[in-house]
């Protein structure tokens, strides 16, 4: 067995998980939250002593940590050294809330299993493979080399493990896929044979579908509009991060509630529920573009895996698109991946519960020589 200890690290939080990274089965896991607050851990080294008190005797072969931007660096998963930390802490600036986190697991780790590799895996790195005029914004050139201004993608080890079970599905490595990570936070992509193509995110995490709490695509002259009016740069960056989306149309940020309160006939609840379909159903169109055709429309993390409402309302009245929902399949609970289009359906319709962690655990065992065919 290759035992695998994966380190989320936020700003407050430590999420870990240890799972053998051959078959994923996890072992352990769990989370340390409200570090620096008073009566919890102060720090994240201390955070990560406590979580060494529940791992106990076990030591890991590879510890595998989740870094949220990697920029045009990192294109796959990177053994940690001192370059690397230096290198993940000038990308700070264009993910301020993350990649500090981030190296704050990294430091902690290293200082706690001294000798064990440390394995960074990038959820920008899926989306290197975007052509340049995928990648590009249409502003001043000079101006965008200056300050990285592109865009890079997010949810990447998603996308890589969910891609690599749903081509499995359908027998072929070549599939063009369109994904849908549907969490709290929320993106799409278009796969083409296991490539990114296209996805929503752009160089935050910001841009694209309606969120939880953020607004995705906007009018930047809304922006200048409310700084004219008074509004300044932390407020303005607080409205469309932490005030938008489901939780600004409503004042619920999940989509579990939204949609109860829509069931009970909250007309607002019944027009964020609108504007998030309506969203997902414009990305759906451009993709299927993009591509050419899909083989497959796949749904992952929370909405994603648990709202048959969701998906229905994507796919709802392509038929002459070849997309054909079976809604029996669709509405029956499971935890398994599975196809929810009806059989004679020519393009499917799918679902596959992301494994971050394990995805994670297989770059990082992988890139250090430990799993059998590595």
């Amino acid at each position: 067995m290759t035992v695998a200890f994966i380190v989320n690290s936020g700003s407050s939080s430590i999420k870990w998980e240890l799972l053998d990274a051959e078959s994923g089965a996890k072992l352990r896991g769990g989370i340390v939250e409200r570090i620096g607050e008073s009566g919890n851990s102060p720090d994240h080294d201390a955070a990560m002593q406590s979580i060494l008190g529940e791992l106990g005797d076990v030591h890991p072969s590879v510890i595998g940590h989740r870094v949220v931007h990697g920029g045009s660096v990192f294109t796959a998963a990177t053994l940690v050294t001192d370059d690397v930390i230096a290198a993940i802490d000038e990308l700070s600036a264009l993910a301020p809330l993350h990649n500090p986190a981030n190296l704050a697991g990294i430091r902690a780790a290293l200082a706690a299993f001294p000798g064990v590799p440390n394995v960074a895996v990038f959820d920008t790195a899926f989306h290197q493979t975007l052509a340049p005029e995928a990648f590009t914004y249409a502003v001043d050139a000079a101006t965008a080399h200056e300050h990285g201004i592109r865009r890079y993608g997010f949810h990447g080890t998603s996308y890589q493990f969910v891609s690599g079970v749903a081509a499995r599905l359908l027998g072929r490595d070549d599939a063009k896929l369109i994904v849908f990570h549907l969490g709290n936070g929320a993106s799409v992509a278009a796969i083409n044979a296991g490539r990114s193509v296209e996805t929503s995110m752009g160089m935050t995490p910001l841009e694209g579908l309606v969120m939880g709490t953020r607004s995705g695509d906007i009018d930047p002259g809304v922006l200048f509009h409310l700084g004219r009016a008074g509004a300044t740069l932390e407020e303005l960056d607080v409205l469309l991060n932490r005030r938008s989306g489901l939780l600004g149309l409503t004042g619920m940020r999940d989509m579990r509630d939204v949609a109860k309160a829509a069931a009970s006939g909250d007309a607002t609840a019944v027009l964020a529920l609108e504007v998030y379909d309506h969203r997902l159903r414009h990305y759906l169109g451009a993709y299927l573009v993009l591509l050419g055709g899909a083989d497959a429309i796949v749904f992952t993390a929370g909405a994603g895996e648990n709202s048959p409402a969701t998906r229905a309302a994507t796919v709802r009245g392509l038929e002459s698109f070849g997309i054909v929902l079976d809604e029996a399949l669709n509405a029956a609970p499971s935890k398994d991946a599975r196809f929810v289009s009806s059989a004679d359906s020519p393009v499917a319709v799918l679902v596959v519960p992301t494994n971050e962690e394990f995805e994670i655990a297989r770059q990082a065992a992988a890139l250090v020589g430990l799993l059998p065919d590595s």
